[in-house]
């Protein structure tokens, strides 16, 4: 599993590997409709990532809404094309950003947000395992206007140690 910061080098293979609409039925955007939809995405996306799995581009994660002085950030934003699904290169992924988080940058808190529908997303936040704090409801728009729901889940550092342990664990089986 590799992470590369995104750049304009990896939007037109991103683009080809984001047209199966089961990756965006959740999302914000309907991002696998056009490539202008594809890079109005694009353009929300603050500290990407290109996410590779084997050697392969799989899709997507990043940090966001980066709060600095509370050393609180979110990890989201994450897709992958359905190839990827139930490899280990999400639980991977997040392994290794909530690694550079805690243990190299410092901070207190990580963040999960998805749409309270997305059960697939659900379950793997809850293996992590991550806390489930709630549901916002009509927590933003998304779609074109579509109501979401948004289920909320954190990590915080005291947290971190039992994690990462559960973590290395699922990867290694």
């Amino acid at each position: 599993m590799r992470l590369e910061p995104l750049e304009a080098r990896h939007e037109d293979a991103l683009w080809e590997i984001a047209q199966d609409e089961r990756i965006w039925r959740l999302m914000k955007f309907s991002a696998h409709e056009s490539r202008a939809l594809f890079d109005d995405w694009l353009r929300t996306v603050d500290l990407g990532f290109a996410h590779y799995f084997d050697g392969e581009l799989v899709g997507h994660t990043s940090f966001l809404n980066v709060r600095l002085d509370d050393r609180v950030l979110e990890i989201g934003n994450t897709w992958l094309a359905p190839a990827a699904w139930g490899t280990g290169a999400n639980t991977e992924a997040k392994l290794v950003l909530m690694q550079h988080a805690f243990e190299n940058e410092g901070f207190l808190r990580v963040e999960f947000k998805t749409d309270a529908e997305n059960d697939r997303s659900r379950a793997a936040l809850a293996a992590l395992p991550a806390e489930f704090e709630g549901v916002f409801r009509k927590h933003m728009l998304v779609r074109g206007g579509e109501r979401r729901d948004s289920a909320w889940y954190a990590v915080i550092d005291d947290d971190w140690p039992t994690v990462e342990a559960n973590l290395r664990r699922r990867l290694q089986t």
